[in-house]
């Protein structure tokens, strides 16, 4: 008898394999979708947050003077 698997245990170990192989890609679907969500809310809340600063100071003139670069 060699040890050279045969074809029922070739077959049953690609059916693990791709069970597994399944299972990780649903995983990562959901987690994709998860992330999706996540920035489609942030992408909501950056707009609501560039929307009240307009409305804060809409027509405050911006000068480059004004402004510390971070390193300061």
């Amino acid at each position: 008898m060699s040890g050279a698997p045969t074809a029922d245990e070739r077959i049953t170990e690609l059916e693990v394999k791709l069970s597994f192989s399944e299972d990780m890609l649903e995983e990562l679907n959901r987690t994709v979708f998860r992330q999706q969500q996540q920035l489609e809310l942030l992408q909501l809340e950056i707009r609501a947050l560039r929307q009240q600063i307009q409305m804060q100071a809409p027509n405050e003139p911006r000068n480059a003077a004004d402004e510390v670069p971070p390193h300061y």
